[in-house]
């Protein structure tokens, strides 16, 4: 029997899709740690929180999720900001809705949130963002994924105290181990060669 056997052949196209770049990902993650001392000036909030944002290129939805507790101020307002002149440094432009996410809870201290946005709807920017990028959705969508990617969009969190942000944080892009799919690549390699030596 061939040693290019059809279970081998499986295993083998299982071990290049795994150690295939994940650039052409549909769902890209990023995640933040938000605080006073990542404020542009900074400030010295006990403020802090957390951020995940996950974009689906496919669908062009953004889920994103935020905790946060510890404010000195009331919460006024939340958005995404992008792109900085430098990654994770300065200040830019609000990108998403404003004056705030929809929904995003106000007059507190402390909360989540969690929302899916709909990227190709023109009421998920801040219309000036959409304005500066080409002047659709799609243009906006485009740039804020650079932004992401090249950590130059960041989360902020505006409370009557800090009108000009209380805790932030830069937006970083999550990607898995390498070493956990390597890993797994040499298992099924090794599997791979197990079945092809028993049906020798």
């Amino acid at each position: 029997m061939s040693f290019m056997n059809t279970p081998f052949r499986s295993i083998l196209a299982s071990m290049l899709v795994l150690s295939a770049p994940l650039a052409s990902a549909s769902v890209i993650s990023y995640s933040s740690s938000l605080s006073g001392a990542a404020e542009s000036p900074a400030n010295a909030s006990p403020g802090t929180g957390t951020a995940t944002l996950v974009i689906d290129t496919v669908a062009n939805t953004m889920t994103l999720d935020v905790i946060f507790s510890g404010l000195i101020g009331t919460t006024t307002a939340a958005h995404i900001h992008c792109c900085t002149a430098l990654p994770a440094s300065g200040t830019a432009g609000v990108a998403t809705q404003t004056p705030s996410f929809v929904g995003f809870p106000l007059g507190v201290t402390s909360g989540t949130y969690k929302h899916v946005f709909d990227l190709t709807d023109p009421a998920s920017w801040n219309a000036a963002f959409i304005n500066n990028n080409g002047g659709t959705a799609a243009g906006a969508e485009a740039v804020l994924l650079s932004g992401l990617d090249a950590s130059r969009a960041y989360l902020n969190i505006h409370t009557s105290t800090f009108g000009s942000g209380e805790i932030r944080g830069f937006l970083v892009r999550s990607v898995p181990e390498p070493e956990g799919l390597a890993l797994l690549a040499l298992g099924l390699g090794g599997m791979g060669l197990s079945v092809a030596r028993r049906q020798r």
